[in-house]
C-alpha cells in the first residue's frame, strides 16, 4: 500500500486498483503523509479476540455432576448395556422439568473452538430449582406410545403418586 501511496497516483485510482473504497484509502493517505506508515495504531477498549478458531459463544447450562454421579452414571450404562431392542420397547421413560420464569438469558459467553462445546471450560453449572416463579410439567414416551404433558405446581411424594403416577404411568403397565 505505501509503494501506491507514493507513486502520485489520485486517492480514487488508488481505490479502483485494489479495488477499495475512496473513504477507505482517503485517511490511510492522511496517516501515511503524517506517520509515514499505514499500519493500525493501538487503540483503548476491549482488544480483539486474535487467538485463530475461537469465536464468542453461551455456555451450555448444565446441571451439578459429582464423581458420585458420574459413577452411578456409568454403572447404570453398564449393567443395561446388554439390553435388547425388544427390552428397551417395555420402557417408559419419564422426566420431570421445572421451568423457571423469573430467569433471564444472563449474556455469559465463552470463547471455545469446535468441539469444545461440554468441556469444564465451556460450560456454566448451575442449580436447576434455583428462584421462584417455576411451573413443573411431567411427560413419559416409550416405543409406541407417548403420555400426555402433565403442567402441575410444586410436586411431593404424595402429588406425584396422585396426579402423575396413578392416572398415567400405571395404565402403561
Amino acid at each position: 500500500m505505501p509503494r501506491v501511496l507514493q507513486g502520485g497516483m489520485r486517492t480514487a485510482d488508488v481505490a479502483w486498483a485494489i479495488n477499495c473504497n475512496v473513504h477507505t484509502v482517503r485517511p490511510l493517505r492522511q496517516r501515511y503523509r503524517e506517520t509515514g506508515w499505514t499500519a493500525d495504531r493501538p487503540r483503548s477498549g476491549r482488544p480483539c479476540l486474535t487467538t485463530p478458531g475461537l469465536r464468542a459463544c453461551r455456555p451450555v447450562v448444565r446441571q451439578v455432576l459429582t464423581r458420585h454421579h458420574r459413577q452411578q452414571h456409568r454403572l447404570w450404562a453398564q449393567t443395561h448395556s446388554r439390553r435388547t431392542r425388544q427390552d428397551w420397547q417395555k420402557v417408559l421413560f419419564t422426566d420431570v422439568l421445572r421451568v423457571c420464569l423469573t430467569r433471564g438469558d444472563d449474556r455469559i459467553r465463552v470463547y471455545r473452538r469446535r468441539n469444545e462445546r461440554y468441556t469444564e471450560n465451556c460450560t456454566l453449572e448451575r442449580d436447576r430449582f434455583g428462584g421462584a416463579g417455576s411451573v413443573m410439567v411431567w411427560g413419559g414416551v416409550s416405543q409406541h406410545h407417548r403420555t400426555e404433558l402433565v403442567i402441575a405446581g410444586n410436586l411431593n411424594a404424595v402429588r406425584y403418586r396422585e396426579d402423575i403416577l396413578l392416572p398415567y404411568v400405571v395404565p402403561f403397565l
